[in-house]
């Protein structure tokens, strides 16, 4: 990877301005937005695989069930680093593979490699290790990759590119969550009775096919779509790299002092509806399992039935978000993006709060439809609001700094819930997932007060202040 400073190879490291905001993008046809698009589908694949069978994995190697947030922890306290620090450099590096892609690549193997030695942790310690890792790719692929629409689409195609996201992100969910049922089911991928204690087999060939997914979708999109050259990154200064580092902090702090009115407000949306996720990404599977199915320990067949259950829940959810992004952008432009984004956020919290009234697994398919709907919403209307208010010079940095909205309801969540488990739920993973369609209903009455508009851009600074950008020649 390019770094700010450096030097690759016998290439030397040059010094340019801080871009201003590019001319006006042209429109991309249908297969060039597929293309920009479909490395994130093999990012969600992965992310998906480790969404769903994670907590499972962790009880598997004798984690219980108030253990479970802050086995998660490491995760999230990584996203909060490297996210702006990766919008950060992103924003400022040129090289033979343009400003965002070297990202994509290197996230892409490094989470390849995670994926593989997952499901093969001996050890509890080691499976989070690897928690940890493949959470940090995930994150290196994935910033820029929400700076890539601004960068390359013009501002009428930008709520269609998040959209496009939000399929490849419910798409690549659908498969992910439910390929360990249907390699048991449809392919034969059966684990003998004496060894219901270890991961299952068909969880392990999950995460392999996860790891060529991520890398070979990367690879394409990294292949087939080329970033034109800032203007910007061809005004040559002399160098001034020492100071680069104390620059990139400063930089990330004055972002953070002047984040545009609508970026705050949507913080607390993204709080709350992101709290909501988690609470189901990291108690669903085994409530599912405990709570629905009956089952008293992992080490039984009818846990791993019941995580396999939870699987084709959550692979509905994200049918369901792959279909309703084809519908967001008219919905959109009828009913606008906030209106909109807090009514998706409603059908999710009704979805998530009906699970405790229910105790038949086909009507647990239900809620998902709801479920589904708020995630297509999530993973594209906040994006769609945030974007045109954005300087586009710091764009990649801006969009990390948005992510900490993801990342802290994560770490508050993964400090909290394990208490709430022991002291106020009594064990009962379900009602922590009910949990988290109270905060789901919050963020859609939140989002009603939300300001979505481009009139609160902050200035960007002269680059005589040290923010400086690197092309590698």
């Amino acid at each position: 990877m390019i770094g700010v400073g450096q030097t690759v190879g016998n290439s030397k490291s040059t010094v340019y301005p801080a871009a201003q905001p590019p001319s006006k993008a042209k429109k991309l046809n249908f297969w060039q937005l597929w293309n920009m698009s479909f490395g994130f589908f093999g990012i969600q694949f992965g992310w998906g695989l480790q969404m769903a069978n994670t907590s499972s994995i962790f009880e598997h190697l004798g984690a219980r069930g108030h253990q479970l947030p802050l086995l998660w922890l490491a995760a999230p306290l990584t996203g909060l680093v490297v996210q702006p620090i990766i919008g950060y450099l992103s924003d400022r590096t040129w090289g033979p593979l343009g400003r965002r892609r070297p990202y994509f690549l290197a996230g892409a193997i490094a989470g390849s490699m995670a994926l593989i030695l997952m499901p093969n942790a001996s050890t509890l310690w080691m499976a989070v290790g690897l928690l940890w890792i493949l959470d940090t790719s995930a994150n290196i692929s994935m910033t820029p990759f929400r700076s890539f629409v601004g960068d390359l689409l013009p501002e009428e195609q930008r709520t269609l590119g998040f959209t496009i996201q939000g399929v490849f992100h419910g798409l690549a969910g659908v498969i992910a969550s439910s390929l360990p049922w249907l390699l048991h089911h449809l392919f034969g991928v059966v684990e003998s009775q004496e060894n219901f204690h270890v991961i299952p087999l068909a969880v392990k060939f999950s995460f392999y096919i996860g790891a060529f997914v991520f890398l070979g979708t990367v690879i394409w999109t990294v292949v087939t779509t080329k970033e034109p050259k800032p203007a910007e990154f061809d005004l040559l200064l002399p160098q001034k790299t020492a100071t680069e580092s104390r620059g990139m902090v400063s930089d990330i702090g004055m972002a953070l002092r002047n984040m545009p009115v609508t970026m705050r407000q949507l913080a607390w949306v993204q709080f709350c509806s992101w709290f909501g996720m988690f609470c189901l990404f990291l108690y669903f599977p085994p409530a599912i399992a405990r709570d629905i199915f009956g089952a008293t320990s992992q080490g039984t067949l009818l846990y791993t039935t019941g995580i396999e259950w939870a699987g084709l829940c959550i692979a509905m959810y994200n049918a369901v978000c792959c279909l309703f992004s084809f519908i967001l952008p008219k919905l959109t432009q009828r009913l606008s993006l906030k209106m909109t984004h807090s009514l998706c956020l409603t059908a999710g919290a009704l979805g998530l709060c009906s699970l405790l009234l229910i105790h038949n697994r086909y009507l647990l398919l239900l809620p998902m439809i709801g479920v589904g709907i708020a995630w297509a919403s999530m993973l594209s209307l906040p994006y769609a609001m945030l974007v045109s208010t954005l300087p586009a010079d710091k764009s990649g940095l801006y969009m990390g700094i948005f992510n900490f909205f993801i990342v802290l309801p994560e770490i508050v969540a993964s400090l909290g819930l394990g208490w709430m488990m022991s002291h106020v739920f009594a064990g009962n993973r379900l009602a922590a997932v009910v949990l988290g369609g109270g905060f789901m209903l919050l963020a859609a009455l939140l989002t009603l007060r939300v300001q979505a508009s481009a009139q609160n851009i902050p200035e960007s600074k002269s680059s005589n202040t040290s923010k400086d950008l690197v092309c590698t020649h």
